[in-house]
């Protein structure tokens, strides 16, 4: 039973790291595309979907996206997003992996 418990817990850390690791590549990429074809004034990938994205893993990716390709950093929202996002996807995996 003890064997199960602990490859239990092995395997829900793998699986959110994954998920996060993917997760904040896609927002990334999201992010990166959507400044491309703001550049290129084409169509354009909706504001809500850049908005959601971090709160489900992918807040370091749109950090990154934020100040890395300098993307939406003027819109104080965005902002406010990513970094409550942060802390928030942060302070969950911190206690679904230490404190559970």
């Amino acid at each position: 039973m003890k064997e199960f418990i602990i490859n239990y817990k092995t395997n829900i850390i793998y699986v959110i790291l994954i998920a996060y690791v993917i997760m904040s590549l896609l927002t990334f990429i999201f992010y990166a595309v959507d400044k491309k074809r703001a550049i290129a004034n084409k169509w354009r990938i909706k504001e809500s979907i850049l908005l959601v994205m971090p709160w489900f893993f992918g807040s370091l990716g749109g950090l990154f996206g934020m100040y890395i390709i300098r993307h939406k950093t003027k819109h104080w929202y965005f902002v406010l997003n990513i970094i409550l996002s942060f802390i928030l996807t942060h302070a969950l995996i911190i206690y679904i992996l230490i404190l559970k």
